[in-house]
C-alpha cells in the first residue's frame, strides 16, 4: 500500500478515485510515563517514553486507514493528513487520526 500526503504519485497516475478513509487511535498515559515526563520538563529534553505512545498511536491510525482502503480494493491512499488531540480528564488521553482519499493507482 503506497501512503503519501501529496494528491498525485510521480508515474503512477490515479485511475480510479474510491474514497475517503480514516484511522483513528485513542491511547492514553499512564502515572509511570507522567512521572518520567515530569523530570524531563523539570531538567529539559524529550520525553522519551511519550514520544514512544506518539510514536505507536500514529503508525496503529495509519495501519488502520490502510486496511480500510485495502478492504475497499484500493493499493494506494493520497492525500493524508494526520492530527492529534488531547482527551479526556487533565489532558491523560491522547488522540491520533489520520485520513486520506483512497484511490487505484
Amino acid at each position: 500500500m503506497i501512503t503519501t500526503t501529496t494528491t498525485l504519485i510521480e508515474g503512477r497516475p490515479v485511475q480510479r478515485y474510491i474514497g475517503i478513509v480514516t484511522g483513528e487511535v485513542i491511547a492514553g498515559a499512564n502515572v509511570v510515563r507522567d512521572i518520567f515526563a515530569s523530570f524531563s520538563d523539570f531538567f529539559g529534553g524529550r520525553s522519551g517514553k511519550y514520544e514512544e505512545v506518539l510514536n505507536r498511536a500514529r503508525e496503529q491510525a495509519l495501519a488502520e486507514m490502510e486496511s480500510k482502503a485495502a478492504e475497499m480494493g484500493a493499493n494506494a491512499v493520497i492525500g493524508v493528513d494526520i492530527d492529534y488531540e488531547v482527551l479526556g480528564k487533565a489532558g491523560s488521553m491522547l488522540m491520533v487520526s489520520c485520513s486520506g482519499t483512497a484511490v487505484v493507482v
